[in-house]
């Protein structure tokens, strides 16, 4: 499969490996941050896979209880849900700031073919929910699962009775160019969970533009972004170098409910951008990110993908700073 073949999420690389224990014959259970108090480092919906002899894949506590977990693998056939409290000695060890308390969920599997269909819709750029039902009453079938397609609006879901979690990207980027810099974004970007679309209209770049799991399309970038990147959960990258491919997709996307547009470029042109854009309205104009990135010193292509993301991951933790409503 495709998410094999670039840097993987962290759910992908847990539901490889579970697959692979699984078809090896090893018991294998799947744990899942159900809830978080305190300053618990992984948020709700965090898993992570652990086989019979301890070795674990993936993390639930940043670290704090991981230990705890891979001595831990129950015989029991329906899921079940249990607290722990990382203490202050735990929390001062692996470097936060407090003790916190998780609430998480165990569920053994015994068979992979249910999570090879999760890789399969994730690679086709899918979103599946997966909900699990902690209390049915069906002995014949204790651990009740559902498997339905969303789309981007629906999230991870927990009450105490079922827990639903989310496979697939929940956030898609639209980049506006196939050059090296957009390939190192793009992988980058993947393994933070994005759908990554790439829009280049030039046959010589487009060519050689070769990220396993995104979507390349020729279209022209206005279009592109009328067709991918409008919403919400959107993100938009003019990274071309050239001001008629770049201006033509920021014309559309900064008047959008897109989270973030940004674009390629020293202080000085994206300062000649803002005003080749006036016509759009100073409200518009005002949402561009540019020079895109962190300012981190980055001089390679490498460095500046690597700020990119950067700003994205500050941004998206701090929704509240930056955030333009739908």
């Amino acid at each position: 499969m495709s998410s094999k073949d670039s840097i993987q999420s962290s759910d992908v690389e847990v539901l490889n490996k579970a697959i692979e224990w699984l078809d090896n014959g090893d018991t294998v259970e799947l744990v899942t941050v159900a809830k978080t108090w305190g300053s618990s480092p992984r948020p709700p919906g965090s898993i992570a896979a652990v086989r019979s002899d301890g070795h674990l894949v993936g993390s639930v506590s940043g670290g704090c209880i991981e230990k705890q977990l891979a001595v831990r693998i129950d015989d029991s056939d329906r899921a079940q849900a249990f607290s722990h409290e990382i203490t202050d000695d735990e929390a001062r060890r692996f470097g936060l700031p407090c003790g916190g308390h998780l609430e998480l969920v165990f569920e053994q599997l015994t068979d992979s073919s249910d999570l090879k269909k999760i890789l399969t819709a994730m690679d086709n750029r899918k979103r599946l929910a997966r909900t699990v039902h902690l209390r049915t009453v069906d002995l014949a079938n204790p651990n009740k699962v559902e498997y339905v397609e969303v789309d981007r609006s629906v999230d991870f879901y927990y009450d105490g009775d079922q827990i639903r979690k989310i496979f697939g990207p929940a956030w898609r980027m639209l980049i506006i160019g196939g050059g090296q810099l957009s390939r190192h974004v793009a992988q980058f970007a993947q393994a933070l969970d994005y759908d990554v679309v790439v829009c280049e209209p030039r046959q010589e770049y487009a060519s050689s533009f070769n990220v396993a799991g995104c979507k390349l399309v020729s279209s022209l970038p206005d279009e592109a972004v009328l067709q991918h990147a409008v919403d919400h959960h959107s993100v938009v990258l003019a990274l071309t170098h050239d001001s008629n491919l770049d201006d033509s997709a920021l014309v559309e996307a900064l008047p959008s409910n897109a989270y973030y547009v940004g674009a390629l470029g020293s202080r000085a042109n994206n300062e000649r951008r803002r005003k080749r854009l006036s016509d759009i309205g100073v409200e518009n104009v005002e949402r561009l990110h540019g020079p895109v990135g962190l300012s981190i010193g980055s001089r390679s292509a490498a460095e500046i993908a690597v700020s990119i993301v950067a700003e994205l991951v500050q941004l998206r933790n701090a929704p509240d700073q930056h955030n333009r409503t739908s």
